[in-house]
């Protein structure tokens, strides 16, 4: 259920601010700036580029595996977004 509320809540933010949903998932990084280009040059393409990276996103999380074309964020590859382990030593 939590899963289901927080993507919701992700795709609401993203109709209105497509850079906002991005950073959400990917932090500051690569696909964040590329979004923001994208939605500078038309709402449209950044609204498609950030809804791709959502989805592959939620795939990842969901056990998917391979390397998705055209993303470029580590976190967003993995599918682990905010459940990285900062704070913690990892051999």
């Amino acid at each position: 259920m939590a899963g289901t509320c927080s993507m919701l809540c992700l795709i609401f933010i993203t109709l209105f601010i497509p850079p906002l949903g991005v950073f959400l998932i990917s932090g500051c990084s690569t696909d964040f700036f590329i979004n923001i280009l994208l939605t500078i040059l038309g709402y449209l393409p950044g609204h498609i580029h950030a809804f791709y990276l959502e989805y592959v996103y939620y795939n990842k999380r969901g056990g998917e595996t391979g390397r998705a074309p055209g993303v470029y964020s580590e976190r967003i590859q993995r599918g682990d977004g905010y459940e990285t382990t900062y704070g913690t030593i990892r051999s």
